[in-house]
């Protein structure tokens, strides 16, 4: 009998582990496919130097992300201060999920050039 309920315990565990890691992984997605999810995603870009400069709304960090791919933009409210070199960056990787009006992001990722590159 223990050892059902140990094989039995050991399943319930292994299923509880997977759901809780499918639940965490967030795919990285386009500008259109970010805009029509109802999950969180990741949306890689290049900020929109065409938009409005970025800048700061109440709490929020607000800037323009364009999709290199595709050419389509869409607003960023990231909910925090400006990351440090976001100045810098080469890629940025917003995290969140598209709400109303804008992506609204609880992280972001920034990517910038290395400083090996030069080198090569």
């Amino acid at each position: 009998m223990r050892k059902y309920l140990l094989i039995v315990l050991i399943i319930i565990f292994g299923v509880y582990v997977a759901w809780s890691f499918a639940d965490s992984v967030t795919p990285y997605v386009g500008v259109k496919e970010a805009r029509q999810s109802a999950k969180n995603v990741q949306v890689k870009g290049l900020l929109d130097k065409a938009a409005p400069p970025p800048h700061v709304e109440g709490k929020d960090f607000v800037f323009s992300l364009l999709d290199e791919e595709t050419g389509e933009t869409m607003p960023v409210r990231y909910h925090g201060a400006k990351p440090d070199q976001f100045d810098e960056a080469y890629h940025i990787v917003a995290i969140g999920k598209w709400k109303e009006t804008a992506f609204s992001a609880d992280k972001l990722l920034i990517k910038c050039p290395s400083k090996y590159e030069a080198a090569k």
